[in-house]
């Protein structure tokens, strides 16, 4: 079962539609270079489905989520944090607390 989850994972990862990331968009140190790289291809995405918004933070979630345990905690931190830089980026407000 654990294989056929990681296959369809993978397979989300590698042939969506819902929107070109720039290679490498989760590997930078900088939540916020992390935040604008995902707004960007959001907003230039025409087949994404919800708004870009929506978009790129589901993204996030996605590979927050599928990376799991495999997550340094600093990688975590990172990575939430440009969460809160996303909602800034699209003028929403931040989670405060984290």
């Amino acid at each position: 079962m654990a294989r056929k989850k990681e296959k369809w994972s993978q397979d989300v990862t590698e042939n969506s539609d819902a929107m070109d990331l720039k290679e490498g968009v989760f590997k930078q140190d900088s939540a916020k270079k992390i935040a604008h790289s995902l707004k960007t291809s959001a907003e230039s995405s025409d087949r994404r489905k919800s708004s870009p918004f929506q978009s790129a933070m589901s993204m996030l979630t996605f590979y927050i989520n599928r990376a799991g345990d495999q997550l340094s905690g600093k990688r975590r931190q990172t990575l939430e944090k440009a969460k809160d830089e996303l909602r800034k980026d699209f003028g929403k407000t931040p989670r405060h607390g984290k």
